[in-house]
């Protein structure tokens, strides 16, 4: 191809180089790709983790629902699905990033257990408007 190039190049031409206004103009498309780009990629990460932390919070209500099921009362916290295998363990929150912001909510009978549900304890909106503190 270079051999192509240079023999139609009239005699003192450069070819075999790029000028500044090509590498301008290629950065600059590129540059319009990120922009239209971008805000989908992370408006696609925050849809994934609320979707994410409904499918965790279902998990663990579910799990909630069969040990009450099962054993007549409530667990006392969060742990004592794990250690009696209604879960392998407790997710993190994904909006957060820790598995000690679940918010607790005990049943009234204090003497029926500890946790009757679950919420998340991440601080914000969804993207439909709702507290996450709500889900």
């Amino acid at each position: 191809m270079r051999a192509i190039r240079t023999a139609l190049a009239p005699p003192g031409s450069r070819s075999g180089a790029f000028t500044l206004i090509e590498l301008l103009a290629v950065l600059a498309i590129i540059a319009v790709l990120l922009a239209i780009a971008a805000p989908r990629y992370f408006g696609s990460l925050d849809r994934a983790k609320e979707a994410v932390l409904k499918e965790d919070l279902y998990q663990m209500r579910d799990a909630i629902g069969k040990y009450y099921g099962d054993r007549g009362k409530y667990p006392d916290s969060l742990q004592t699905l794990v250690t009696d295998r209604y879960l392998r363990q407790v997710p993190a929150d994904p909006i957060t990033g820790s598995g000690a912001t679940w918010i607790i909510i005990p049943p009234e009978d204090p003497d029926a257990g500890g946790v009757y549900d679950v919420r998340s304890g991440a601080p914000g909106r969804a993207s439909n408007g709702t507290p996450y503190a709500e889900w």
